[in-house]
């Protein structure tokens, strides 16, 4: 998968995403993350990409004419020329971004991410070349470049191979709609607190139906919104637990 940055600090973003999973998954060749600086496509002596707002207001706007030459450069070197490329702008305006746009995201060859900057970008360039407004959280921060660091992370993930074992991004949290489970490792006992004996009994359906139940609970307890959105999304499940509950008290 190929991930196309735009950005007026390029190396901020290459020196975090170089680490970690996502630095071995570059190195390997699993992902490419190609960083293209909006300065160098200025057009002028002082790489001035900015100016003042038409109507006043405080603070200055990225032109359009750097972004969209920006842009038109990774255009001409994509692989599959006659596909649409997904362009993801960063923005507090946007759709928050959740599990399920990172796995729609980790569809696609290629991934342009718009990072703006100062007051924002003109908004004629913004309507020619982006399809998807994205936001990471009700707040403002100085530029997207650590937004655009965290789609990549995020979506690298589920790429085929980036995590070593595929199996682990099907049970992190919201990849079902419920919060993980919480989990244990060595020692058995921290501080006169023991690991849940469920754990240590290698019976692999009773640890199942364990993690499930700790996901519901953890859920409830922290994400009410969620727990309902996913009980009348999985009812037929949930009645099946239920059930396997309701037999477990009759036994006891």
């Amino acid at each position: 998968m190929n991930f196309h940055i735009m950005t007026l600090f390029p190396d901020m973003v290459m020196g975090g995403l170089k680490e970690s999973i996502t630095g071995r998954a570059i190195e390997t060749g699993l992902i490419s993350v190609n960083t293209v600086n909006i300065r160098d496509f200025a057009g002028n002596k002082y790489n001035h990409v900015d100016d003042y707002t038409y109507g006043g207001g405080a603070g200055m706007l990225m032109q359009p004419g750097p972004v969209y030459d920006a842009y038109q450069s990774i255009l001409e070197k994509k692989s599959n020329p006659d596909k649409k490329m997904r362009v993801i702008y960063m923005t507090p305006q946007g759709t928050p971004f959740n599990q399920a746009m990172a796995n729609e995201f980790a569809k696609e060859e290629d991934l342009v991410i718009l990072c703006g900057h100062y007051e924002g970008i003109d908004e004629r360039v913004l309507e020619l070349i982006v399809t998807d407004n994205v936001s990471i959280g009700d707040f403002v921060l100085t530029g997207g470049e650590l937004p655009a660091m965290m789609i990549v992370d995020a979506v690298s993930r589920l790429v085929p191979g980036v995590l070593g074992c595929d199996e682990s991004a099907v049970y992190e949290s919201f990849y079902d709609g419920l919060l993980e489970y919480p989990q244990y490792t060595r020692p058995e006992t921290f501080m006169d607190m023991q690991v849940p004996p469920v754990l240590l009994s290698g019976h692999h359906k009773n640890i199942a139906e364990w993690r499930y139940e700790q996901s519901l609970i953890r859920t409830k307890e922290r994400r009410p919104d969620l727990y309902e959105k996913y009980i009348a999304e999985n009812k037929e499940e949930y009645q099946q637990y239920q059930k396997r509950q309701n037999k477990l008290k009759k036994k006891r």
